[in-house]
């Protein structure tokens, strides 16, 4: 599936550019630029375009060209699925990009991996032990 967001005007992606760029930065710009690689990074088909630096995008674009016509660039962000408006006014959350780019539930890269869980052994009694006197770790002597 093919996601696109077209968005309004910003001097970079991130729009922490300049230098007043911890005074005027936003964090939803921030996280959408994290999520959008992480997305890219599992081979979903996305693309972000900025109308100050691919204009072009919009005016190919009969849904973003239709969108803007109707609702101006304060509507934007505007996201597409193939074509298809799926939302506006907002940038989507990772797991809405999962799902747009039609790429399920991926765990999230910094997801720890899943440990295994561990057995108590009552060790206090010999019912875990092997014939040996003395062993409560069984025949393999590893718990």
């Amino acid at each position: 599936m093919q996601v696109r967001v077209f968005e309004p005007a910003l001097c970079c992606n991130t729009g922490v550019c300049g230098p007043d760029m911890a005074a005027d930065s936003d964090d939803s710009l921030v996280v959408f630029t994290a999520d959008m690689a992480f997305i890219k990074s599992q081979n979903g088909d996305i693309e972000r375009h900025n109308m100050a630096n691919d204009p072009m995008a919009f005016v190919s674009s009969e849904t973003a060209k239709s969108f803007l016509e109707v609702a101006g660039s304060e509507g934007l962000p505007l996201t597409t699925v193939d074509g298809v408006t799926v939302m506006t006014g907002q940038y989507p959350t990772r797991e809405q990009l999962l799902k747009f780019a039609g790429l399920g539930a991926v765990a999230p890269a910094s997801a720890p991996a899943a440990r295994p869980l561990l057995t108590m052994i009552d060790v206090s009694t010999d019912a875990n032990a092997d014939s040996a006197p003395g062993n409560v770790c069984g025949p393999s002597g590893c718990c």
